[in-house]
């Protein structure tokens, strides 16, 4: 998934990060900016993986990032900045998923909208290629693979985007969801488990 509203990404050391933290929690924009700039391709694809679809994705994580700013003050470690703002976008992204799966569609258009709101690769499965709107097989795994994401816990489906999708380490998954990295472990265990009888036609 790309954004044409994603900064370029920049690189920076643990120990430059944790600087710029120290620097956002006291008032200073242009350092919060470098985070912004580092973390907000991750959190635009998890939030992509969790609401769907490009523009609503783009919604969420401005807003994460709005509301890390204002909150920075109760980041007590500034070295767990990135689960941190990952739990942000996280508990945003499943707020709107919630909150939009509580809305009766408006019109034909926003039910079909709903409807195709997983049609690309959510999961760590292999991903169509560029041109799978030309193969009817491709586009047929995307939409059951949608339908099986939908299917999944919340827990499950955000421990299997984090870890499998994203690639993250399961020590800050654990941190992202609050819990120990067994259960991190468990839950991706069970939601591969469950995807597999969803796709068992596909695999």
């Amino acid at each position: 998934m790309e954004s044409s509203d994603v900064l370029t990404e920049v690189d920076v050391t643990d120990s430059q990060e944790v600087d710029l933290v120290r620097r956002a929690g006291d008032g200073d924009a242009e350092a919060f900016g470098m985070l912004v700039r580092k973390y907000q391709r991750r959190a635009v694809s998890v939030a992509y993986r969790l609401v769907g679809n490009s523009a609503d994705a783009s919604d969420v994580s401005q807003e994460a990032f709005v509301r890390a700013y204002r909150n920075l003050g109760q980041l007590d470690d500034p070295a767990r900045f990135g689960a941190w703002l990952m739990r942000v976008v996280s508990n945003l992204s499943l707020n709107f998923r919630r909150s939009r799966a509580a809305r009766p569609a408006s019109s034909l258009e926003s039910a079909l909208e709903a409807g195709a709101d997983f049609r690309r690769p959510a999961t760590g499965l292999k991903a169509a290629s560029t041109h799978e709107d030309a193969d009817p097989q491709a586009a047929e795994l995307n939409d059951a693979v949608g339908r099986a994401m939908e299917q999944l816990p919340d827990k499950q489906r955000l421990a299997l985007i984090l870890f499998s999708v994203e690639g993250m380490p399961q020590k800050e998954v654990a941190d992202i969801l609050e819990c120990s990295v067994e259960l991190v472990k468990w839950n991706v265990f069970q939601a591969r488990k469950k995807l597999k009888e969803l796709l068992a036609k596909f695999l």
